[in-house]
């Protein structure tokens, strides 16, 4: 029965978005966007419903092909892909500190990017991690936070694309090691000033949280302030078996924590469901199906959410693969994908 409930969502979803974005799926919005009230503000803010896109697992040289193929499972072409990078100093041929690489830069051409930047130097010794204090002290200024800047103004001068940017998601579960949460939120306003004095006007800056309540008081004293941030993201997922979480639905993973940004950090920023997803139940494979196809009609009802990517991979630990599994699972993702509110134009 669920898997028939699927495959009729994704018929009726793909009816609807021939109607929305033309019978090849590209085309541009539907009678209400045909005079540009639809379109992106200056800020990526879609205002007649949401962008969808997805982390894609890859390695820094094919980017562009595990897209695409994350593309054809889904049935469309996402709107943010969204990568990570380290704040290592950009040299020879490493590039988890290189910000739009060549891979990504073609991704980009087409699609929008979502560029999580973190303090961290991904295998560096303890004593060679960023912290916030150095950081906000301009200490890795001329090393990486200056290169990085220049290197995403050209892109902007070259392409005239915007990247949404944010800087050290999650960061409510990095203190105290990387520094004080007013270290941080210095640390945060830093980067952001110097990449302003140096005329970089392409970045849409994205704060990103965990939206773990347990961890409220953090996340409010960790927030930069409206004049420094565009949109506002959380990361949750229905972990299920992984950390022994109890099976939760997607309302459920997404609503007391948009609920509570919206009354302690900001009640009229963009919020991103910048990572959202859902582990597997073994004993009920259609149960992680179900549960995609109803994020749609939940993320409607969610004030303000303007963007929603798909987490499709593992977190460390036993029964934590957090990617779709199957053909039952994609069906369910695809009638999400499909759906006119997540199927707004570009440009």
């Amino acid at each position: 029965m669920a898997t028939v409930t699927v495959t009729c969502a994704v018929l009726i979803a793909v009816l609807a978005l021939r109607d929305v974005r033309g019978p090849d799926g590209d085309g541009a919005a539907g009678p209400s966007g045909r005079d540009g009230e639809c379109r992106p503000t200056a800020l990526l803010e879609p205002p007649c419903g949401a962008w969808f896109g997805a982390f894609v697992p890859h390695e820094r040289t094919d980017l562009v092909e595990k897209v695409r193929d994350y593309e054809r499972r889904v049935g469309r072409r996402l709107d943010i892909v969204y990568t990570y990078h380290d704040m290592s100093a950009v040299t020879g041929t490493r590039l988890e500190g290189r910000l739009l690489t060549e891979q990504e830069q073609r991704v980009g051409e087409d699609r929008m990017l979502l560029l999580s930047w973190e303090s961290k130097w991904w295998g560096g010794t303890e004593r060679q991690q960023p912290t916030w204090k150095r950081i906000a002290d301009g200490e890795l200024d001329a090393s990486v936070i200056d290169v990085q800047a220049e290197r995403i103004k050209a892109y902007g001068q070259r392409t005239g694309k915007k990247v949404f940017l944010s800087f050290d998601l999650e960061m409510d579960t990095r203190t105290p090691d990387a520094g004080t949460p007013e270290e941080y939120v210095r640390a945060y306003r830093h980067v952001h000033d110097r990449f302003r004095e140096l005329g970089v006007g392409n970045v849409v800056w994205t704060w990103i949280t965990t939206g773990y309540l347990g961890n409220a008081d953090l996340m409010e004293r960790m927030y930069p302030g409206d004049e420094y941030v565009d949109w506002i993201g959380y990361n949750q997922y229905n972990y299920y078996l992984c950390h022994r979480a109890e099976w939760l639905s997607f309302a459920r993973t997404q609503t007391a924590s948009h609920d509570w940004i919206r009354a302690h950090i900001s009640d009229d920023k963009p919020l991103m469901l910048s990572e959202f997803g859902s582990a597997a139940d073994p004993d009920r494979p259609d149960r992680q199906a179900d549960w995609y196809a109803e994020v749609a009609p939940v993320l409607k009802r969610l004030e303000g959410v303007k963007a929603a990517l798909q987490w499709n991979h593992r977190d460390p630990g036993p029964h934590c693969d957090l990617s779709v599994a199957g053909d039952a699972a994609w069906a369910g993702l695809r009638a999400t994908a499909a759906d006119p509110y997540l199927n707004q134009p570009l440009e």
